[in-house]
């Protein structure tokens, strides 16, 4: 591991992660801040109303296309911080800080892998695997509509799980940076100047 991939040294002793790993948690907060709405405005059209037209079936190419993309960036993400790691913990925080920012960090990364590796084995299942009438992506099971619902319920209860966790993140961020005033959120902010 090279310490000037893993981190570098922003003001007195403040150590914040990699310009690649802050780029890489950017990508993967926005592509769960577009995915979760798209997720819920398409099943609502398609699911809840039953109106089947050209919005709903590109709504439902884009959630397709964001997601299989979304599980390679998260999968390139994770290959990233096994290789190079992390900077230390944040000085001065209580060891349930520690251990409960990194249980969420870890569940994050497992869900973001799963979410989307489920949603493109249910569009298998299903099988619905064309992308805006251009392509399709690879089967990855045989097709089984039983499975596809079962696997896409998952896939959607997941993605709330998601969601909920991210709500703790960004809430965990924010109160250290307003109100506990530490470097916390400055190790993950894109870097100035």
């Amino acid at each position: 591991m090279h310490d000037h991939d893993r981190m570098t040294t922003a003001g007195i002793g403040q150590r914040v992660y990699s310009p690649v790993a802050r780029r890489l948690h950017w990508a993967t907060a926005a592509g769960v801040i577009v995915m979760i709405p798209l997720g819920i405005a398409m099943t609502y059209r398609g699911n809840s109303m039953n109106v089947w037209d050209g919005l709903t079936n590109s709504l439902y190419s884009t959630h397709k296309l964001l997601g299989f993309l979304l599980l390679w960036l998260m999968a390139g993400r994770l290959a990233y911080r096994l290789l190079r790691g992390a900077p230390p913990d944040e000085p001065g925080l209580l060891w349930w800080q520690k251990a409960a920012s990194h249980a969420v960090h870890w569940l994050l990364y497992g869900l973001l892998l799963v979410v989307p590796l489920l949603g493109w084995i249910g569009v298998s299942l299903y099988p619905s695997l064309g992308i805006f009438g251009l392509f399709d992506l690879p089967a990855l099971a045989a097709p089984s509509e039983t499975a596809a619902k079962r696997v896409l319920a998952l896939h959607g209860w997941l993605a709330w799980l998601i969601g909920a966790l991210a709500a703790v993140h960004i809430g965990a961020a924010l109160h250290h940076h307003l109100i506990l005033k530490d470097g916390v959120l400055r190790r993950m902010l894109p870097k100035r100047g």
